[in-house]
């Protein structure tokens, strides 16, 4: 089966690392769906897509809600076909001192980024079971390797995908299914310039200097690990943390 006739989703895939991933997945000659739950988002970076030669369709959906990844996967399939490659990348980041961490922070954290990965690999690998082949990437985070201040909440469900991928992996493994994670860090995104711009983060200089490679990761360096997982080049790879950091956490 080659790369053109299959179908990869993205969710989260309208902006940032999510949507470099899209972009090279196009590139690398699949049928590209991508998932963000901001009205007209996901269409405007399909057309993008397409107007440089790569298939791509957009999709508003909440993955936290079931019902919806339900009807949007049954959309993706009538409309670009049966999905290979699923890459569970739909995160929110919210700051905040755990002291004042309300419940509601909590769980909406937690069924955005776990739930929300739960919703769409479970909604999606019976595609996978069918074909006796297929891709389960997850988009992780170095806080759950090292922890982060301020930031419980995400950092215990970056943790759970990292669970998430053992147990599935070990599970699906039999089936032509790989279940693998990339884990950025210190990724120069949309939202960490916005940051930056508020005086949330320091500069880019500043950051470099603590990263051993010398610079802030792309997006495009975390497209180039899934696109590795997502091909043929992959299939004895399973069960992986893939850190992705510029050496800036080595373990």
């Amino acid at each position: 089966m080659s790369a053109d006739t299959r179908v990869a989703v993205v969710s989260g895939g309208a902006a940032g690392i999510g949507n470099s991933i899209a972009i090279r997945l196009a590139q690398d000659g699949f049928k590209v769906a991508i998932l963000t739950r901001t009205p007209g988002a996901a269409e405007d970076a399909a057309l993008q897509i397409e107007e440089h030669g790569g298939v791509a369709r957009g999709y508003q959906a909440d993955v936290s809600d079931r019902q919806q990844v339900d009807s949007v996967l049954a959309r993706i399939r009538e409309e670009l076909g049966t999905l290979s490659v699923i890459v569970a990348n739909a995160a929110v980041a919210p700051k905040k001192p755990f002291l004042e961490t309300s419940v509601e922070d909590w769980e909406n954290t937690l069924r955005i980024n776990l739930t929300g990965t739960f919703n769409l690999v479970q909604s999606g690998i019976t595609d996978l079971l069918d074909q006796n082949y297929g891709r389960v990437i997850l988009i992780s985070s170095s806080s759950a390797q090292r922890g982060a201040p301020d930031m419980a909440a995400y950092a215990s469900s970056k943790g759970g995908q990292l669970a998430f991928t053992k147990a599935l992996a070990m599970e699906f493994s039999r089936q032509g299914i790989t279940v693998n994670t990339v884990v950025p860090s210190s990724i120069d995104t949309p939202s960490v310039a916005k940051k930056r711009a508020s005086g949330q983060m320091p500069s880019v200089e500043q950051m470099s200097k603590f990263i051993p490679v010398g610079r802030m990761g792309r997006g495009e360096d975390i497209a180039g690990a899934v696109s590795y997982l997502a091909s043929d080049d992959a299939s004895f790879v399973t069960g992986q943390t893939l850190s992705v950091n510029g050496g800036s956490f080595i373990g």
